[in-house]
């Protein structure tokens, strides 16, 4: 069991508040006790507790790619399937 939680200001102008999530995620410690995790920026924040019974290392949210672009905070596995140039060309 883990736990998400988060906000937007359609005003762009308001500023989202670090601490606000924090108190927001801290509610909700008991869903995941194990780590914690926070994406602040302008007016968008969003916050994860986690609850580590399979994986205890890799699992630290929020994600981003390479350049932190882009970034998720996600309840839930992701599958990847990787398939050689072949077996992408019916070969």
């Amino acid at each position: 069991m883990c736990g998400i939680a988060g906000y937007i200001h359609f005003d762009s102008q308001m500023q989202a508040q670090p601490e606000k999530i924090k108190s927001m995620t801290d509610v909700i410690a008991h869903r995941g006790p194990d780590a914690e995790g926070y994406f602040v920026r302008l007016n968008l924040a969003f916050g994860h507790r986690r609850l580590s019974i399979i994986d205890l290392v890799s699992g630290a949210q929020p994600m981003h790619n390479e350049d932190k672009s882009i970034s998720i905070i996600f309840n839930g596995e992701i599958y990847v399937s990787l398939r050689s140039d072949a077996s992408c060309k019916g070969s």
